[in-house]
């Protein structure tokens, strides 16, 4: 399965809307790609989305689109 990771940068400074990323983990979970991005990353993790195969293909779309992979074998 393919998730949407939206998070902060860093977890030093309070959330704000305007700096949210994202990022795309394949994951068999959403507790292992969660668990994946914390270990490996400072990042504050607001939300994952799995991604149904029609918002994938849309994410697909972007041009900018690729799935991060991690040194986690859960993964």
């Amino acid at each position: 399965m393919i998730y949407k990771v939206f998070y902060q940068p860093t977890t030093k400074f309070n959330p704000r809307r305007e700096n949210t990323q994202s990022l795309y983990i394949e994951s068999v979970s959403e507790v292992i790609a969660r668990s994946t991005v914390e270990e490996q990353t400072d990042y504050n993790i607001e939300y994952l989305e799995e991604l149904s195969p029609k918002a994938l293909e849309y994410e697909q779309q972007n041009p900018d689109f690729k799935i991060t992979e991690f040194n986690n074998e859960e993964a």
